[in-house]
């Protein structure tokens, strides 16, 4: 039955086309009647029996969203703890005896602040700022690494421990003019 149908229970008068009898039977009714037609069409065409509450529609769509995005902030979390240069910024930490003193056991690697400016990642030089804790202090590894072109092997540059009373202890530094490699000990 078609809201036309709805509207109006009288039959068409013959001669009458249905434009005319739509605009006839639209007069006969109020806007409410109409109004409460046309939702009830609207919900027996969509199939539902009952609306969704926008409440509800809101609270499910904020938790989507929220999903989303925690879910996106572990991936990046992730995809940076398995880089190359994460690697070998934190294997040089744990081959550190001096560095690993001031820290203490067992060495805890927290997640990177993605907000952080020093944070920074391109095609050919890569920084960070690596949380890292024990049970003596904590503080942050600082890793600098290039390559030389995309694709090929990352190299760290430096990599220094600042804890958080302020001590640095330089962990790693490539030397330049030879491009040796001299662990700080």
């Amino acid at each position: 039955m078609g809201i036309g149908e709805h509207l109006c229970h009288s039959h068409k008068p013959y001669g009458m086309n249905s434009t005319c009898y739509i605009q006839e039977c639209l007069r006969q009714i109020s806007f409410d009647d109409f109004q409460e037609s046309c939702a009830t069409e609207c919900q027996k065409s969509l199939g539902s029996k009952m609306s969704v509450p926008l409440g509800k529609l809101f609270l499910f769509t904020s938790v989507m969203a929220s999903g989303g995005c925690a879910l996106v902030y572990y991936l990046i979390q992730k995809t940076f703890s398995r880089a190359s240069y994460y690697q070998l910024a934190l294997e040089q930490l744990h081959s550190h005896p001096k560095a690993l003193e001031a820290l203490g056991t067992p060495l805890n690697i927290h997640y990177l602040q993605l907000t952080d400016k020093y944070n920074f990642v391109d095609i050919a030089d890569a920084q960070l700022k690596i949380p890292v804790s024990g049970s003596k202090s904590a503080g942050h590894l600082y890793v600098s690494s290039s390559r030389d072109a995309p694709f090929n092997r990352w190299y760290l540059q430096e990599v220094c421990l600042e804890l958080k009373d302020g001590q640095q202890i330089p962990v790693f530094k490539l030397r330049r003019e030879s491009g040796d490699e001299v662990k700080m000990e």
